[in-house]
C-alpha cells in the first residue's frame, strides 16, 4: 500500500481529513506529521549506513518509515517548536529553534518522492514581484504596478493613475496588547502623500486600482481547475479587500467557468513553476477584462471545496497524491 506523507499543524481545519478520506478510498495509507508536537512529541530521524538512507518518524503512537512513502503533501508547517521555550534555557532556544527548522526543512527538500508543495516553492512564490513578471511574459493581463520604498517614486505613480491601492507581498500583521491586526488592501489618497515618508523604512506594493465587476479564487490541483465569482461590491466593507468581509461572504461564492485562454494561461503559470497546486486571485472589470492579481502556494481550499458536491477539490488533491490524476514531475532525482 503506497503511503501518502502529509505535513501539517494539529489546529488545521478539516480538509485534512477530507483529503484523508479520499486518500483511503484510493487504498492509500496517510502517515500524518504535525509539526507543531515536534521535537518534543515528535521524533525524526534519518540514518546513512550500509549504503542505504533510511528516515524514521516516532510519534506517541505509532513508528513510521518515511524512506520509502510515495508522496508528500506539504500543507502547512505552523507553530514548530510548541513548548519549547518554556522547555529550555532561553540563551539556547534561537539555536535550537535555527536547528530544528533546518532539519525539517532539509528533510521535507529532500525526500525523493512525488511532493505536492514544498519549503523552497512556497519560498519562491512569496515573491509577488516574479510573479507579476511571469504572468505578464505568459499574456495575462496585470494592473499597473509599483514595488517600492522609495517615497517619490510612490508619488508620482499615485499621482499618474490617481485611484491606487497599497498593499503588503506577506501576511503583514501588527501586534498590539497581544492582539494581531491584519494589514489588508487599502485605497491611498492624494491627502495621504505626506504620510509615504516611512516607505523608507518598509517596501509596500501600489497597484492601480481595478474596478470590480467580480472577483475571482481559482483553485488549480494538477489539470483541474475549480473557478469561483462573488460580487464583492455588495458589501461596504468588501469593496477593496473581500477579506475584511471574508467570514459574511463564505457561502456567497458561486462556481464559475473561465474563458479558454484565461485558463490556458493559468496552467501555463502552473507548468512554469513547476507545482500541481495554487489558490490564484483575479478581477474581472466592468469590461470583462480579466486581471491577476497573484497565486498563493498554499492558498485556502476549505470553503470553496464545501461548495462542490463531495468535497472535489479535496479530491483531486487525493487523487494527484495517489497519482490517479495527471501530475507535474518534481522528485529530487526526476
Amino acid at each position: 500500500m503506497n503511503k501518502i506523507l502529509i505535513i501539517t499543524h494539529t489546529a488545521d481545519n478539516f480538509s485534512i481529513e477530507k483529503v484523508t478520506e479520499y486518500i483511503g478510498k484510493n487504498n492509500c495509507e496517510v502517515i500524518r506529521f504535525d509539526v507543531d508536537v515536534y521535537p518534543l512529541h515528535n521524533k525524526l530521524s534519518t540514518v546513512f549506513q550500509d549504503g542505504e538512507w533510511i528516515s524514521i518518524l516516532e510519534t506517541p503512537d505509532a513508528k513510521h518509515r518515511l524512506d520509502d512513502i510515495s508522496a508528500i503533501w506539504y500543507r502547512r508547517a505552523y507553530n514548530i517548536g510548541k513548548g519549547l521555550k518554556e522547555e529550555m534555557d532561553n540563551k539556547f532556544y534561537g539555536a535550537a529553534m535555527g536547528e530544528i527548522r533546518n532539519t525539517l526543512f532539509g528533510f521535507f527538500e529532500s525526500v525523493d518522492a512525488y511532493s505536492l508543495g514544498k519549503p523552497s516553492v512556497y519560498r519562491r512564490l512569496d515573491s509577488k514581484e516574479e510573479q507579476l513578471k511571469i504572468a505578464d511574459k505568459i499574456g495575462l493581463t496585470i494592473p499597473d504596478t509599483c514595488l517600492t520604498n522609495n517615497p517619490d517614486e510612490a508619488r508620482k505613480f499615485i499621482l499618474k493613475h490617481q485611484n491606487v491601492v497599497a498593499k503588503m507581498q506577506t501576511g503583514f500583521a501588527i501586534y498590539e496588547d497581544g492582539v494581531e491586526n491584519v494589514v489588508f488592501t487599502n485605497v491611498v489618497s492624494e491627502d495621504k502623500l505626506e504620510e509615504l515618508d516611512s516607505l523608507l523604512y518598509c517596501p509596500m506594493q501600489f497597484q492601480r486600482m481595478i474596478q470590480k465587476k467580480k472577483e475571482l479564487r481559482i483553485t488549480i490541483v494538477g489539470r483541474d481547475v475549480y473557478a469561483f465569482e462573488i460580487d464583492s461590491q455588495q458589501s461596504e466593507d468588501a469593496k477593496i479587500d473581500w477579506r475584511k468581509d471574508g467570514i459574511n461572504l463564505l457561502d456567497k461564492w458561486t462556481r464559475t467557468e473561465l474563458p479558454g485562454d484565461v485558463e490556458e494561461k493559468l496552467l501555463e503559470l502552473l507548468d512554469v513553476y513547476n507545482v500541481d497546486y495554487g489558490a490564484i486571485d483575479m478581477i474581472v472589470s466592468p469590461e470583462d477584462e480579466y486581471y491577476f492579481i497573484e497565486i498563493n502556494a498554499a492558498g485556502e481550499f476549505f470553503w470553496l471545496d464545501n461548495l462542490t458536491e463531495g468535497n472535489l477539490i479535496s479530491k483531486s488533491i487525493a487523487d494527484v497524491l495517489c497519482d490517479k490524476a495527471p501530475r507535474r514531475s518534481n522528485e529530487v532525482m526526476a
